[in-house]
């Protein structure tokens, strides 16, 4: 998929949808560009090939590509087949278009969305991030990819533009599995250092001195290596990924487990965690401060 002959439509300008397309427009792609916080256009004047458009459906016009970077899968499934009486832009799509959903989504809604593209002759590829704002700054997310291997093979070069690792997983939704599955094992293990690093403190330890420990120990994951020292010992608790998204990872996961007929009792107890410290840090909390939340809520 050559840059020259690809018109992409981005919807989804967010923390990370923004760098994104900026990747992709310096590889010589052209996107039309949408998003609800039209603000986000100013960040796109010096870029060449780039077009801030008004509506989704306006930016589907003419794109043989289409990303989706948004919040969560009812935002995408009333996007795609429409709410309350609107029409939804699935049946707007190019016949043989791609649509790659990079957003963290419902691994079952994708299987669903997956199936009903296909009746309208749309090639759907579930292809969720990992790695932050950072990474996406720098093209090196973590992407994981689902749907069929010639669609893999034919959006390959486009994906290089964003992540480093890019990792086929399986058929369409699969993706979505694996990062939800991620997620929660990810949030587990914040949630974990949490309470760890609380209680070392409570006894009189270095909290600073614990986590070397863990992380030269089998404690030792992405919360102790990346987290502790950078956002969450400092009280900085900025590192842009927000506790409402985490929570909404988790209860992803969660969902899917039970749907899986799997035992998910830890996973029930991150989401009832997750829900009780995004409920009381409030809109904006990042996901770091579930160390504030721990510290003020122990017993």
């Amino acid at each position: 998929m050559q840059a020259s002959d690809t018109k992409i439509a981005f919807v989804g300008l967010g923390l990370m949808g923004v760098p994104m397309a900026k990747n992709l427009l310096k590889a010589g792609y052209q996107i039309a560009g949408f998003d609800l916080n039209q603000e986000v256009a100013a960040k796109f004047l010096d870029d060449k090939g780039f077009q801030f458009v008004s509506s989704p459906e306006q930016a589907i016009q003419d794109a043989n590509l289409t990303i989706l970077m948004l919040p969560d899968s009812a935002i995408i499934d009333a996007l795609l087949w429409g709410s309350n009486g609107s029409t939804g832009i699935a049946s707007q799509l190019r016949k043989n278009s791609y649509l790659i959903d990079m957003s963290s989504s419902s691994p079952i809604s994708s299987k669903e969305n997956n199936h009903n593209l296909e009746k309208l002759g749309i090639k759907f590829i579930d292809a969720p991030v990992s790695g932050g704002v950072k990474k996406a700054i720098d093209g090196s997310l973590a992407i994981i990819v689902g749907g069929k291997k010639e669609y893999f093979a034919e959006v390959h070069p486009l994906l290089e533009c964003m992540g480093k690792s890019i990792v086929h997983v399986g058929d369409a939704g699969a993706a979505h599995a694996v990062k939800a599955l991620n997620n929660y094992v990810s949030a587990a293990g914040l949630i974990a250092a949490s309470e760890a690093l609380n209680a070392a403190k409570k006894f009189g330890l270095d909290p600073h001195v614990v986590n070397q420990v863990f992380n030269a120990s089998t404690g030792r994951n992405n919360t102790t290596e990346n987290k502790v020292e950078n956002f969450m010992l400092n009280d900085a608790f900025n590192s842009g990924f927000s506790l409402a998204l985490m929570r909404k990872d988790v209860q992803i996961a969660l969902n899917f487990i039970e749907n899986m007929n799997c035992y998910a009792n830890l996973a029930k107890q991150c989401v009832l965690t997750a829900k009780e410290a995004d409920e009381k840090l409030g809109k904006g909390a990042d996901h770091t401060a579930m160390f504030d939340y721990v510290r003020s809520a122990a017993l």
